[in-house]
């Protein structure tokens, strides 16, 4: 092949990969990755930027690049044909003795699959991974010449997009249609491939799931239930008032009368030492009381941190549809969804899951359907929200100590109960159950420990003369 003719192919592949890697990249990047370098003054991403946010504008780049490969497609194979098979031609005739006929059908032929394969490799493939690897400097370098080509093709752009739309709109498809924005569930994959690819830690990437999980999460999830809540009755003598405030690890305690269904409010026992350490006495608890907010069961996370800011508290008495106090719900509960328990040196930590030696797992009847998921490799589905309670509902009736059932394909034992509830199962998980927190590293390994909750309401209702605590 002469130089020259070299030359004008290499130069329309050339033209080609452009188009090709501008179309690719024009798709591929992320406004994540153009904002800084439009902060920062670059023209070019400032234009790209503009081509996100305007699907028709994309829609008419996109055309560009498309139109670009094209013509230069045709172009190579044309000029192919008419300068370098006849010479071909030529030189299989003179030099192999082929006949006439047969060297132009050779010299066409080899010059079709040279060109053919030239252009697939070098004008499509390297450009379009070079593309989706290096997005952003890919889109920065080519869209200088792909604005100058919009310009170019303008009236070829238009008819062919609005052929194109003629064709679709029977459809339902419109011009300049919403951008595609990410589910739940395609964040969550995302989420998986960057922990994948080491660009966020396990740790990282743990507190990013449960964000995404928190918009589903209810009161009824997240509070301490009813039996744990640490309370007095507003006759209580002050001496034995005074007493229990200052063994009680919380800062807040709840005041109730006669039953915890008609919860007054909260004595601060710091305002109880306040007055103590002045006056040397304590006054009735209802003049100390501060008044609680209510909430449904069933509230959602971010409604819940809404409402609390609204009512500027940081906690809340969970009631039932029937106005039956349920637990109480804090700021902390809620933050403990993101960062796994908290903890507190004053407070008895809650019990974990331990994995035994023949690889079954120990769980605690309290522990939440969701931590329970990755131990047991199984998601279990329900009204109810913990071990216990989703045990009780499949068998509907108390189990006993030792029985065994199977659930999902998961074989629970239940190894220990209390007279209202489940307090610990043995589990075997599926195969493919991991043990979280096992691969975090120096950010800390995090096994979310949800405040345990009730088996059913009517375990709470039975409990209530057990001792209660506020969740601080």
């Amino acid at each position: 092949m002469p130089t020259g003719d070299a030359l004008v192919v290499g130069l329309l592949i050339a033209v080609n990969a452009l188009y090709v890697a501008a179309e690719f990249a024009a798709v591929a990047v992320q406004k994540s990755q153009l904002l800084p370098l439009a902060k920062s003054g670059s023209k070019r991403a400032e234009g790209l930027l503009a081509l996100q946010e305007n699907r028709v504008e994309l829609d008419r780049y996109i055309a560009a690049c498309q139109i670009g490969i094209t013509l230069s497609s045709l172009v190579v194979g044309a000029y192919g044909q008419a300068r370098i098979a006849p010479g071909l031609g030529v030189w299989l005739e003179q030099e192999l003795g082929w006949s006439a006929v047969s060297a132009g059908s050779a010299a066409i032929t080899l010059v079709l699959l040279v060109l053919t394969l030239s252009q697939v490799v070098l004008g499509e493939l390297v450009p379009k991974s070079l593309a989706l690897q290096f997005p952003e400097r890919t889109a920065l370098a080519t869209y200088v010449p792909t604005r100058w080509s919009v310009s170019l093709y303008r009236g070829f752009i238009w008819l062919l997009n609005g052929s194109g739309l003629v064709l679709l709109r029977p459809f339902g498809v419109k011009p300049g249609g919403t951008q595609h924005v990410h589910s739940l569930a395609e964040i969550r994959i995302l989420l998986a491939e960057s922990h994948k690819a080491g660009s966020l830690t396990p740790a990282a990437h743990k507190r990013l799931e449960r964000g995404l999980q928190l918009s589903n999460r209810t009161v009824r999830q997240m509070m301490t239930p009813r039996n744990e809540i640490y309370a007095l009755e507003v006759s209580t003598p002050a001496d034995e008032a005074l007493r229990k405030l200052l063994e009680s690890p919380y800062s807040r305690v709840l005041i109730y009368r006669e039953s915890l269904d008609q919860v007054l409010g909260a004595v601060n026992t710091k305002d109880v030492v306040s007055w103590f350490a002045v006056r040397g006495e304590l006054p009735p608890l209802e003049r100390m009381l501060r008044k609680m907010p209510f909430v449904p069961e069933y509230l959602r996370a971010p409604r819940l941190v809404r409402f609390l800011q609204e009512k500027q508290s940081s906690k809340a008495i969970v009631v039932d549809e029937f106005g039956g106090v349920q637990g109480i719900i804090s700021i902390e509960d809620v933050l403990g969804q993101l960062f796994g328990d908290i903890g507190d040196e004053l407070k008895q930590p809650e019990p974990g899951v331990e994995r035994l030696e023949d690889g079954r797992v120990r769980l605690p009847g309290s522990l939440t359907l969701d931590e329970a998921e990755p131990w047991i490799g199984a998601r279990w589905e329900g009204s109810s929200a913990t071990v216990g309670g989703h045990i009780l509902a499949h068998l509907g009736r108390w189990p006993t100590e030792g029985e065994t059932l199977e659930i999902d394909g998961v074989d629970v034992t239940v190894t220990e109960m209390s007279p209202t509830a489940v307090r610990w199962v043995v589990a075997r998980p599926r195969h493919g159950a991991s043990e979280p927190g096992s691969s975090e590293e120096a950010e800390g390994a995090e096994h979310p420990e949800a405040p345990p909750l009730e088996a059913s309401a009517a375990q709470a209702r039975s409990s209530e003369g057990a001792r209660t605590r506020e969740e601080d």
